[in-house]
């Protein structure tokens, strides 16, 4: 009969824990920006990038809510991230394997793109002095996205292209194993 007591015991108080938790969680405000998360490998090379998607929501995003010629990160809340379980060639410069915040310094006709050591940051303000590498691409027009997203849509053994797309922008990075 103890025994049959404290069973019904602990599962009401499991129960009442529970209860409680899902009520907490239900209240809790909800991320704006959804993480998300895409992984490409290149032979035996992982490249993996976590980061947060900002959605335009009808605001002018380049020269707008993004200003030109200033460091963004893109993503929301915490930074985004680049990591390669392998040295990798980034856009033709030599990138170590790791983790890196990743920012940019959008402008109408050509963009820098910043890997940084500081990988686990929020996303503002930007880690200065902390840069692995900096390289410049040219923003092409692509068909509109609502969401901020990085995709790899091509990819083999050897090489494969990062894009960023959000809005009617995407920015490309080529990056091959070594």
């Amino acid at each position: 009969m103890k025994r049959w007591v404290g069973a019904v015991a602990a599962v009401i108080i499991i129960s009442a824990g529970g209860a409680a938790y899902w009520w907490h969680a239900s209240r809790r405000p909800r991320r704006v920006s959804q993480p998300a998360s895409v992984m490409q490998m290149l032979g035996a090379t992982r490249l993996d990038v976590r980061y947060n998607r900002p959605s335009a929501r009808g605001r002018k995003l380049f020269g707008g809510i993004v200003p030109y010629g200033q460091v963004w990160d893109p993503g929301a809340d915490e930074a985004t991230t680049f990591k390669t379980s392998r040295p990798i060639l980034f856009a033709g410069q030599p990138l170590a394997s790791g983790t890196y915040s990743v920012w940019a310094i959008p402008d109408s006709t050509e963009w820098t793109v910043i890997l940084s050591n500081a990988a686990n940051v929020y996303h503002i303000p930007y880690p200065s002095g902390k840069d692995a590498l900096r390289i410049r691409v040219r923003p092409t027009a692509g068909p509109y996205v609502e969401t901020l997203g990085f995709d790899f849509p091509d990819a083999n053994a050897t090489h494969a292209s990062l894009v960023l797309r959000w809005g009617t922008t995407r920015i490309l990075i080529p990056i091959a194993t070594r």
